[in-house]
């Protein structure tokens, strides 16, 4: 049986001891499982089975009665504006670790005695959340070997943890914050995840995207996606072109937050130069301040187009064409000249890049 199976038929047999509405919810919030309904229920446990987490402000209501360090169920009282029915909580702990919260909707029959009936069934729960949690820091370290570039250590990958993966792959590389928390420990079955700088996550390919954008959003920051390989074997090469994404995605706005290395174009090319060939190339572009470079660049992002320049820019055509001048002999370069565009094109790309 399945973990999230397990904890389905855990949840189901909660409802039933209790004879109430029950829903199981990670650290973060997002549904797990969810019971049969008894009796009344509320907007909050609506929302959280259609949406599969809570909103902000009921998770404010709620940690506000400091269930991430209880050791016990917590009484929740009802709140109208928030359309809250009142409800315990019962903190999912294994180990003084807490890896979720048990939600049951109390009508008044939820005394202390009927709690200590569903006690072993809530340590059965947190039990199983743990294991999951425990499951994926192993993965975690097979993951690494998996997409090191050293053909020794991907050597010691297991044949187990290639039984995970089917079908084409793909590498996904997230910038962490240190702020926030991704729950990688509910992502859907067959992804592979390990925490770092950066969150390495392995997707069968036609969940690649998906989890890309979850994970990315989760933390606020950025996300590359290496191309897809038929043979997880080549894995570690899709995570080299998915650190790269991610680099240009850090510092391109028209590729954030998100971008895939096939859609990189010439930016791959960039994103594969290490810091000596960078500098060497924003060199050419030095002596331009800010404003006269961000000019120069989008005028030759648009292909040397004068008029949809100057609208991108929100500046007069002569303004423009006033700038591009100065730029030219600072340069000492012309822009009409193929050679010199493409020169000061690719400077002005690697400057972002370093």
């Amino acid at each position: 049986m399945d973990n999230s199976a397990d904890l389905q038929e855990t949840v189901d047999e909660i409802a039933r001891v209790l004879g109430a509405s029950a829903t199981l919810e990670d650290r973060t919030f997002r549904l797990l499982a969810y019971g049969a309904q008894h009796g009344d229920i509320d907007t909050v446990r609506q929302e959280s089975i259609l949406r599969r987490r809570a909103t902000p402000e009921v998770r404010d209501y709620f940690e506000r009665y400091g269930i991430a360090r209880a050791g016990h169920p917590v009484r929740i009282p009802a709140d109208a504006d928030l359309k809250v029915l009142a409800r315990v909580c019962w903190p999912l702990r294994h180990q003084d670790v807490t890896y979720g919260y048990l939600w049951l909707l109390d009508s008044g029959s939820l005394t202390d005695d009927a709690l200590r009936r569903a006690e072993p069934l809530v340590a059965r729960a947190a039990a199983a959340l743990a294991r999951e949690a425990r499951s994926r820091r192993d993965v975690g370290h097979g993951l690494r070997a998996l997409l090191s570039a050293d053909p020794d250590e991907r050597a010691e990958v297991s044949q187990e943890l290639y039984g995970e993966l089917r079908g084409p792959v793909v590498a996904i590389a997230v910038r962490e914050a240190h702020d926030r928390v991704a729950a990688l420990w509910t992502l859907p079955r067959g992804v592979l995840a390990r925490s770092g700088s950066p969150v390495a996550l392995l997707a069968p390919a036609h969940l690649a995207a998906e989890v890309a954008r979850s994970v990315q959003g989760a933390y606020g920051t950025a996300a590359g996606l290496g191309a897809a390989r038929d043979d997880p074997g080549e894995a570690w090469q899709s995570w080299r072109e998915a650190r790269q994404a991610l680099r240009i995605a850090e510092h391109f706005p028209r590729f954030a937050p998100v971008a895939r290395w096939d859609d990189l174009g010439v930016h791959r090319l960039l994103a594969r130069l290490g810091q000596a060939d960078l500098r060497e190339l924003a060199d050419e572009t030095a002596a331009l301040d800010a404003e006269l470079a961000h000019t120069v660049e989008t005028y030759l992002d648009l292909g040397g187009h004068a008029q949809k320049a100057a609208a991108e820019l929100g500046i007069h055509r002569q303004t423009l064409y006033y700038r591009l001048g100065k730029a030219e002999r600072l340069l000492g370069r012309d822009l009409s000249d193929g050679d010199a565009r493409l020169a000061v094109h690719l400077g002005l790309k690697a400057a972002r890049l370093r």
